[in-house]
Parts: structure tokens; sequence; C-alpha cells
């Protein structure tokens, strides 16, 4: 009877899928933005769903209120810019990615609450931040 009867029983929805290379002890970091906004942020994990890779951020502008922050990486830039230089990117160097886009998030974006938006990195972006650090 119980198996039965918990077909019809609703258990709401799966739990989130858990995120990979999260820090042991997490870390709080400040960026100065060109904005004049000092901002922390801690890293979380990342998530591979697709053919984009999600870095995930916990953001504040005034280290009161707390918001998450998804960077998406899409897997077909990484690709063009492996087979372009002839070699792959290891896990560090996609974060780095990941985080010079948050970076340039922080500059262009003129106030905190216009960093509650993903931020997308196309294809072409990606060759571009990995050139600003002459990688």
């Amino acid at each position: 009877m119980k198996s039965w009867l918990g077909k019809f029983i609703r258990r709401g929805p799966p739990p989130p899928e858990p995120l990979k290379g999260s820090p042991a002890v997490a870390r709080v970091k400040h960026y100065s933005a060109l904005s004049g906004y000092v901002y922390e942020y801690v890293y979380q994990g990342y998530l591979d769903t697709g053919s984009v890779r999600s870095h995930r951020f916990r953001v504040s502008a005034d280290r009161k209120v707390w918001f998450d922050l998804e960077v998406a990486i899409q897997d077909e830039g990484v690709r063009a810019w492996e087979q372009a230089n002839d070699r792959q990117l290891n896990a560090a160097e996609r974060y780095a990615v990941a985080k010079l886009a948050l970076f340039a998030a922080f500059d262009e974006r003129e106030t905190p609450a216009a960093m509650r938006q993903p931020v997308n990195v196309p294809a072409q972006r990606i060759a571009a931040l990995l050139e600003s650090i002459d990688f």
C-alpha cells in the first residue's frame, strides 16, 4: 500500500546538483572596480550544464546584502581558443577566465544592482580576456 500511495504524493523538486571545485575554505576577496564600488566576492564552485560551464560567486557591494552571481562560459569559445593555441585549458585556467570576466563586469556595470544579472562570456571574449593577461 505504501509504495502504491507514494506514486501520488508530491515530493517537491529534486535537490540541486552540488557544485564542483568548491574551495575547502571560503575566502572573501575584494575588488576595487572602475565604477568606484569596492566589491567583495566568494567563489562557490562550478557546474557543467550542456555546452556551458557556470561558475558561481557570492557578491556584495556593501557587506550587508549578498547575492549569487553566475559567470557562464561557452564551451564553444574554450574549444576555439584551444584549437587556435594548440593546447587545452586546464581547470585553473578556465577559472581564470571566469574571474577575469567577473572583474570586467565589476568595471563595466555602473551599479551593484546591475551586477545581479548573469555574466555571459561569448566565444570571442575568451581570447580577449586571456590576451589581457598575456596568456
